[in-house]
């Protein structure tokens, strides 16, 4: 029986990816994974109980019992849930992000939330988004896409959202930060992020949104 069909977008922080992934899962009727926010996840629930970063033993531990939800009906569409609680905004932080990516450079804890990720794989399909969707999780998967942008324009991009949340940033302390995890994602042993060799790759630094959408969803339909 063949498995149900992922459209697996990677790519760096703020290259889009949770919006259009989010747009074409809608366009699609299909479910959807933010990888990241698994992670994120993880990194909230660890830093509301004291876990240590370096702490692999207790956040494997963590990581098996998290209680998580992405619901894409009802009220709650389009939140993040742990333990039933929204915690779309909390999970956005950068202390939050920080955290999440320095949980991911762990061997241990990435295989802990591996098999969940694959969880989401159900019918009609999904559209998974994150930093190792076509490389590693879903490497199987029929379409993958590896969406990109200056690391200016990502630091921009993220400046504006944090100011339209009411949260002040300063945009040159965002860029060392995105620059930084941009160095350690690449560079880790597991997992690092690069594009699948299959991937086509997206360069979203002068492209409006629905254009990029556009290209996605004919690239999806293409390999469906």
């Amino acid at each position: 029986m063949a498995k149900p069909m992922v459209v697996a977008i990677d790519g760096p922080g703020g290259a889009g990816k949770g919006t259009i992934a989010r747009a074409v899962a809608e366009r699609l009727g299909f479910h959807l994974l933010d990888s990241g926010a698994i992670y994120r996840l993880l990194a909230l629930a660890s830093l509301k109980q004291a876990i240590a970063a370096d702490d692999q033993a207790a956040l494997v531990a963590l990581a098996v019992n998290l209680d998580i939800a992405f619901p894409t009906q009802g009220a709650l569409a389009g939140e993040v849930l742990l333990d039933g609680e929204v915690v779309s905004a909390a999970i956005r932080t950068e202390a939050c992000g920080q955290r999440a990516s320095e949980l991911a450079a762990h061997n241990q804890v990435r295989q802990a939330l591996l098999e969940r990720q694959r969880g989401f794989r159900q019918p009609p399909g999904l559209v998974a988004d994150g930093r190792d969707m076509g490389t590693v999780v879903f490497a199987d998967a029929p379409v993958k896409i590896f969406l990109t942008a200056s690391v200016e324009e990502r630091a921009l991009r993220r400046h504006k959202q944090l100011m339209q949340q009411g949260v002040s940033a300063s945009l040159h302390d965002l860029l060392q930060d995105m620059q930084a995890r941009d160095k350690r994602d690449t560079q880790r042993a597991v997992a690092p992020l690069k594009p699948a060799e299959e991937a086509v790759t997206i360069d979203t630094t002068t492209m409006a949104i629905d254009t990029v959408i556009e290209k996605v969803m004919a690239l999806a339909r293409a390999g469906a």
